[in-house]
């Protein structure tokens, strides 16, 4: 099981982005949060196996169809297994 903090940039808020992800999330067995950060960012914290997160890594790429994802700054954190489910945070 792993952790992982993964910054998204581009045009990711007000697009539906956080919805997105937490569709994906759900549907892929990842557990975590995702949040809107002050400076443009989301902020995503998933916790899952290994392949169930690169898949969900995959689809964070695309985004929505309304989004434009520049990059993905991903950080490997130490598993907690501290969430029930996927939220969305505000």
């Amino acid at each position: 099981m792993k952790r992982l903090r993964i910054y998204v940039s581009g045009v990711v808020q007000g697009v539906g982005y956080r919805y997105f992800t937490r569709r994906k999330a759900q549907e892929m067995g990842v557990k975590g949060y995702v949040m809107n950060l002050p400076d443009g960012r989301v902020l995503v914290v998933a916790e899952g196996e290994e392949q169930k997160l690169d898949k969900f890594i995959s689809s964070l790429k695309e985004g929505p169809k309304f989004a434009n994802v520049k990059g993905l700054e991903i950080i490997e954190e130490e598993y907690t297994g501290e969430f029930d489910g996927f939220e969305i945070r505000y």
